[in-house]
């Protein structure tokens, strides 16, 4: 048998808040999810004057990095992204009843090597969903480093 580390609201709840900060420190405003390892919300939360779009996109990041264990951008990076049309995951978009999500924003979150989750963000560009992406990983790994875990903070994550 297997030990598993699971993510749990309080870890969920400061990698929010530090998103979210980071948000309002460059004046974006974001939608952030956090996901367990089968890609179910553990934590959504929606800016204040947000796009009522945002919550569901943050998910489908959220949920294809945790599902697929890589930062959504990375589908579709030229020139081998495997989601551009001739290689090998083209059309992966289609996936999950349209759900899984090749654009950037999402990042598998990744705690002594293992995937436990994913974190979504929508609102802002590519740079500033990264930016917050960031932050949430860097606030999980500053609480777990304690504990004596390694996060990876990253934004090209490919496990």
């Amino acid at each position: 048998m297997k030990k598993i580390l699971k993510l749990q609201l309080a870890e969920a709840r400061p990698m929010v808040a530090a998103a979210l900060q980071r948000a309002q420190a460059i004046g974006v405003l974001e939608s952030v999810c956090i996901v367990d390892d089968g890609g179910y919300p553990i934590l959504l939360e929606r800016m204040d004057g947000a796009r009522i779009t945002g919550p569901q996109i943050a998910w489908n990041k959220a949920f294809t990095a945790a599902g697929h264990k890589r930062s959504t951008h990375l589908f579709n990076q030229t020139p081998n992204g495997p989601a551009l049309p001739g290689n090998e995951a083209f059309g992966i978009q289609m996936s999950f009843e349209g759900r899984f999500a090749i654009f950037v924003g999402g990042f598998p979150i990744v705690v002594d090597g293992e995937v436990v989750g994913g974190v979504g963000l929508s609102g802002g560009n590519g740079e500033q969903d990264t930016q917050c992406g960031l932050a949430a990983l860097q606030a999980l790994q500053d609480l777990l480093k304690s504990q004596g875990h390694d996060v990876l903070v990253a934004a090209d994550i490919k496990k």
